[in-house]
C-alpha cells in the first residue's frame, strides 16, 4: 500500500514470519501454503511459499509430504517462540537491569501480579 510519499510500505522485518506462524498456531492442523495464503489474505502464494520454507529451514516450522504437496506445522509453541525473542533481544542490551526495570514498570497489575507469583513459584 501506497505512503504518502508514494512508497510501498513494508512490513517491518519479521513481521511476516510471525503472521505465518500466528496462522498455523491458529490452526488445528498442519496447513498447506494455500490455506495459509486463505488465512493472511492478499499475499502472493509464492512470498507464502518462501516464508514457510524459511521458517523450516529456522526450526520454527515442520514440513510433511501429503499427496504431491506439502502442509506446515508450528514447531514450537506461542508462548516459547516469544520467551526466546524477548530472551533474544535482552541479550543485545547492555544494561539489562534497566531494560527489566522498564519492561516491569510497563506491566498492567494483572500482568505484574502473575509474574509475581511466576518468581515465587521459580524459588520453590
Amino acid at each position: 500500500m501506497p505512503s504518502d510519499e508514494g512508497r510501498v510500505d513494508r512490513r517491518p522485518a519479521g513481521m511476516l514470519e510471525e503472521e505465518v506462524l500466528a496462522a498455523l498456531w491458529a490452526a488445528r492442523s498442519p496447513l498447506s501454503p494455500a490455506e495459509v495464503q486463505a488465512e493472511l489474505g492478499t499475499l502472493a502464494y509464492t512470498t507464502i511459499m518462501t516464508t514457510l520454507a524459511r521458517l523450516e529451514r529456522k526450526g520454527l516450522a515442520t514440513r510433511r509430504r501429503v499427496g504431491r504437496g506439502f502442509v506446515y506445522a508450528p514447531a514450537v509453541d506461542e508462548a516459547a517462540h516469544t520467551a526466546q525473542a524477548m530472551e533474544d533481544l535482552l541479550a543485545r542490551r547492555s544494561d539489562r537491569a534497566a531494560v527489566l526495570a522498564q519492561f516491569v514498570s510497563r506491566l498492567s497489575p494483572d500482568d505484574e501480579q502473575i509474574l509475581q507469583q511466576l518468581l515465587r513459584e521459580g524459588d520453590d
